[in-house]
């Protein structure tokens, strides 16, 4: 009799949790459709045929005429600089995610396995100063990058400099990941006569994996979607710009209503790179990011 409740009472809680799973599905799959929407729109119109309302918004979402002239336009280097708008930011992201992934790696290394004299207030100087907005010292910033020709023509030297410049700020996480990492590992090797950088380049960095994937794809994100200073340091040259600010210029133009298919083509290649990173390297990234929430 006592079996039989308790048989009758684990598919009583089996159908329960069997329930709870299909409605939570449910709402994930709702919440994914609505999330995804605004996409699917953006896709579907950049293969509208200009033709359609002169290339401009219309009532529906599926196009009429499928058509790719709105990416012939982009690639026209004779009507557009869209490629060399996509070439700086390439340049741009590229290089601050190799030259942010150096810096934060070395900084979180120290942190996490040197100890020294004023580490603690290096630590707590840096949590507070980074709650401060960016962009309090724009103003500042732009008359130096200005006095040594960092501006307009020199724009992207300049966007990658200011993009380094702080990085090791953003320690947090990877230093995090760096202190889940035995200490006995440097121990033994210091005991063979292996130097920091040695214990470092030799055995941290290959344990490391997760953590260099997650903080390279972080830098390289902030560049590539940044217009506010990137706008503020490119101005009034075309050929300076990336593909945000150059993107935007398209919608303060008065023939938005042209430009409107010709952007949505443009969106969908600027997501292109970072939706093919984000499905490669997942795994790593979702390892990073929770690895190096255990210790702080």
């Amino acid at each position: 009799m006592d079996s039989e409740n308790k048989d009758i009472k684990m598919a009583s809680m089996s159908k329960k949790r069997r329930a709870g799973n299909i409605a939570a599905y449910v709402v994930l799959i709702l919440m994914s459709i609505i999330w995804l929407f605004p996409f699917f729109g953006i896709v579907m119109q950049s293969f509208r045929s200009y033709n359609e309302m002169g290339g401009g918004m219309v009532d529906y979402i599926i196009p009429k005429q499928f058509s790719l002239d709105s990416y012939k336009f982009l690639f026209d280097t004779k009507q557009t600089n869209f490629v060399l708008w996509y070439k700086n930011s390439i340049i741009i992201a590229f290089i601050t995610a190799l030259l942010q992934t150096i810096v934060i790696v070395c900084v979180s290394y120290a942190l996490s396995r040197m100890r020294f004299k004023g580490r603690t207030l290096i630590m707590r100087f840096w949590l507070v100063l980074g709650m401060f907005p960016g962009f309090l010292t724009m103003i500042c910033m732009y008359f130096l990058l200005k006095n040594f020709g960092l501006t307009q023509d020199g724009a992207i030297p300049g966007l990658i400099l200011v993009y380094v410049a702080s990085s090791g700020m953003g320690y947090y996480v990877c230093k995090g990941y760096f202190d889940t990492i035995p200490k006995e590992i440097d121990e033994a090797a210091r005991i063979d006569g292996a130097s920091n950088a040695k214990i470092m380049v030799s055995m941290i960095i290959p344990l490391s994996k997760p953590i260099l994937i997650y903080t390279a794809l972080t830098a390289f994100m902030a560049p590539w979607a940044d217009y506010i200073f990137a706008s503020y340091v490119a101005f009034g040259n075309d050929k300076s710009f990336n593909v945000a600010v150059a993107m935007f210029r398209w919608v303060k133009t008065n023939d938005y209503q042209g430009y409107f298919t010709r952007f949505c083509a443009g969106g969908v290649l600027i997501a292109i790179p970072v939706t093919i990173l984000f499905m490669a390297l997942q795994r790593y990234y979702v390892e990073g990011v929770t690895g190096g929430a255990v210790k702080g």
